[in-house]
């Protein structure tokens, strides 16, 4: 597909909306046009203003006006709204957060109405403290509860199995309050990376516990199904523990929950205890919102930014995300009853580095951070007044009798703004990602049948020919280091300017995402970057700062810090291993002698015979496929895929792993097999592989030694930038959170 004479889409904004927007037939061939999703969008969303009185031709102007918005990229609404408005399906909301009560009823509601929910492209927040913990006792059974770390593991594969048909990865955030009597093993639960790969987690700091913490006292931990005091803890000791976690993989974040439900707006509605999997939500329990984001990039002009077309641009997308209120289809009754109560919208920013640079405004400096107050202070008085000339209109959302607002000003919506990560959408509006500043000046996309590019960022193209400094020999070098401070040929102005997310001081990117959170609703999703070679001690004082500068959450991030990392920046495929014992692995050598069995399993492309071998001390070895009469490339890839199975048990990788990355591929002629269904010649070895592995219990003697790329996107291979609170990949479009 060219790219459209009339939309500014770069080729991988048209890869990225190919691949995950634009409508498919059923043969998955694109059958819709980026100007056609666009039309689609804003015909759908205008048409809620029928609702309200008015005319055919009031309508389609309003259509038009939202059209013009969106192919000049200046604002986008989040995923599911550009994936479903118009379509069937209809769901049009990102975030939601559901309840999880201490019964087993509850609980399992829950796991259903996860699976309903990221089926249809949400995300889900659950707060898992009011479950009673482990060791605890089960009134009706005279049972021992497992707790809540033992639930979240259902909640985990419940999402696994749902996210393998969907167009966008369903996405948990599980919360846990600090003094909840199972903090400690929650804490700790993601120490295996194998675990709870489908959860972001953070802890529920009290207002109590920091206090505690600042004076090294100690705290209760408090049994919330008999609200009685169970034990306490040196508070200075599990903060250390939190830092500690956090250090080594990025979790769990931290939401300082007393802070975000005192801005909760209705709160004779109910208490605020988790947030959507990114944190930038919180919402009460069946509460949904949906989110969009303003492109600051295209509301500069000249050496200013033009404050007229951004009040002009406010105005419209509280109108369009007002109206997706209206428009949505909700999953499930209840979530569309309590998001009309309340009718919250979180509009927020992408493209905030972009602008500085334009401005010529370097990111870490005192200009930025009152530029940033300034521009959210802004959106969030206009978005008000935008809001309150629509509910002259059509009337305040139905719970302000009950809200904060209650007497002073009447609004439409009881939350405005959100900053909320842009993954995909910051790829389609070929901006930089939310408020972060640029994460690579110049770096590598592969393409088709692995071409490498060069992609260098637009704005430092265009001052490198400027001020005479370009060569395509300097921006492969710069690829190299993704910095551009130690290149003596580039003029220190220039190097203030352009600086990248790991020359930025870990305090600076809280100070900015404080800066923006002073004039924001709901709150912000940021990702604080550390070097690979930062302290604890660096990731504690990250933290104190944001409590201090009035933060809602922290998500931290260090380099490197995952098992296997591959490094986000330079062009040579360079990893980051976890240890030198681990910089070569070399394959056992098999044994003279070894024993298996064969399974049968039936295919679309016929009967495929799967031998399971293990080595002498019953350690899974080797794989090898036969594809009974059939030939050709069923039976050459089936072959392919048993060796690198072979080669992948042979360096101690899990089984689990390789079933999960096997199971659930799909090809043009699935098959029913043994009372199931058999998607493709890769899901029947996963199915032969699994049944073995849980027959014999079979392993590979050591988790730890799973040796898988941890920061590599599962679907191109790519490199993960974390960033926004989330983790995307700039090559192929992939984002853990839309």
């Amino acid at each position: 597909m060219e790219v459209l004479k009339d939309i500014s889409l770069t080729p991988n904004a048209l890869k990225v909306l190919e691949k995950r927007y634009l409508k498919k037939n059923e043969e998955g061939k694109v059958v819709e046009s980026p100007e056609e999703l666009f039309r689609r969008v804003a015909r759908s969303i205008a048409s809620a203003d029928l609702n309200y009185g008015k005319s055919t031709e009031e309508v389609e102007a309003v259509e038009e006006g939202f059209y013009q918005m969106l192919t000049s990229l200046e604002f986008l609404p989040n995923s599911p709204t550009l994936m479903n408005a118009g379509r069937r399906l209809g769901q049009l909301s990102a975030c939601f957060v559901l309840p999880v009560e201490d019964s087993m009823e509850s609980i399992f509601d829950a796991v259903k109405n996860t699976a309903i929910i990221h089926k249809s492209g949400g995300g889900t927040g659950f707060s898992f403290s009011r479950l009673r913990p482990n060791g605890d006792i089960v009134g009706s059974t005279k049972g021992i509860s497992s707790g809540p770390v033992s639930f979240m593991t259902v909640f985990d594969t419940a999402t696994e199995a749902v996210k393998q048909g969907g167009t966008r990865r369903g996405a948990n955030m599980g919360i846990l309050r600090v003094d909840h009597p199972d903090i400690l093993s929650f804490i700790t639960c993601k120490d295996d990376n194998s675990k709870f790969n489908n959860f972001n987690i953070s802890v529920a700091l009290t207002d109590e516990f920091m206090r505690a913490a600042e004076e090294d006292k100690s705290y209760d931990l408090i049994n919330p199904r008999t609200k009685k005091i169970t034990d306490s803890l040196k508070a200075k000791e599990v903060f250390n523990l939190i830092v500690e976690h956090a250090w080594k993989n990025g979790e769990p974040g931290i939401v300082f929950i007393d802070r975000v439900d005192a801005s909760n707006p209705t709160p004779q509605i109910g208490h605020i205890e988790s947030t959507n999997p990114c944190g930038e939500q919180p919402l009460l329990p069946y509460e949904s919102c949906n989110l969009g984001s303003i492109n600051l990039a295209k509301v500069v002009k000249g050496n200013e930014v033009d404050w007229d077309k951004l009040r002009d641009i406010t105005w419209k997308t509280v109108h369009f995300l007002d109206n997706v209120i209206d428009v949505n289809k909700y999953p499930l009754p209840v979530i569309g009853e309590m998001t009309r109560g309340n009718r919250k919208i979180g509009l927020g920013v992408m493209g905030w580095a972009d602008m500085l640079i334009q401005l010529g405004v370097p990111y870490n400096s005192d200009t930025a951070i009152k530029l940033a107050e300034n521009v959210m202070e802004f959106i969030q008085r206009e978005g008000k007044n935008a809001s309150a000339a629509i509910a002259e209109e059509r009337g305040v959302f139905p719970n302000y009798k009950v809200s904060i607002y209650e007497g002073k000003m009447k609004l439409r919506n009881a939350t405005i703004t959100t900053i909320a990560p842009t993954g995909t959408l910051s790829i389609i509006a070929a901006c930089s990602s939310g408020i972060e500043p640029l994460f690579a000046i110049s770096y590598v996309r592969t393409v088709m049948e692995g071409t490498k590019l060069i992609e260098v960022t637009p704005y430092f193209e265009r001052v490198a020919k400027e001020r005479g400094f370009w060569s395509r020999e300097l921006m492969e070098k710069i690829a190299d280091k993704g910095s551009i401070k130690e290149f003596n040929e580039i003029p220190e102005d220039v190097k203030a300017v352009f600086i990248t997310a790991h020359d930025i001081a870990p305090t600076e990117h809280i100070t900015m995402q404080a800066a923006f959170q002073k004039f924001v609703d709901n709150a912000v999703s940021k990702t604080v970057n550390f070097p690979h070679n930062a302290a604890p001690k660096n990731v504690e004082d990250v933290y104190l700062l944001a409590y201090k500068l009035g933060c809602k959450g922290v998500t931290v991030y260090r380099d490197g810090s995952r098992e296997e990392q591959v490094l986000t920046k330079g062009r040579k495929g360079k990893k980051q291993q976890a240890s030198d014992s681990r910089q070569k692995i070399v394959p056992k050598k098999r044994p003279e002698v070894i024993k298996g069995t064969t399974r049968l399993m039936k295919t679309g492309c016929g009967n495929l015979y799967v031998t399971i071998n293990e080595d002498e001390n019953g350690h899974l070895f080797e794989l090898f496929t036969s594809m009974g009469k059939a030939g050709g490339c069923a039976a050459s890839q089936s072959e392919a895929i048993g060796r690198l199975v072979s080669l992948a048990f042979r360096t101690n990788v899990e089984p689990d792993e390789i079933i999960k990355q096997l199971k659930g591929i799909s090809c043009h002629s699935p098959a029913w097999y043994d009372g199931g269904r058999i998607l493709s010649c890769s899901d029947a070895i996963a199915n032969a592989l699994e049944k073995y592995n849980v027959k014999g219990e079979k392993g590979n003697g050591d988790r730890h030694k799973v040796v898988l790329l941890m920061g590599a996107c599962p679907e191109c291979g790519g490199a993960i930038e974390h960033e926004g609170g989330c983790a995307v990949c700039y090559n192929c479009g992939f984002t853990k959170c839309g």
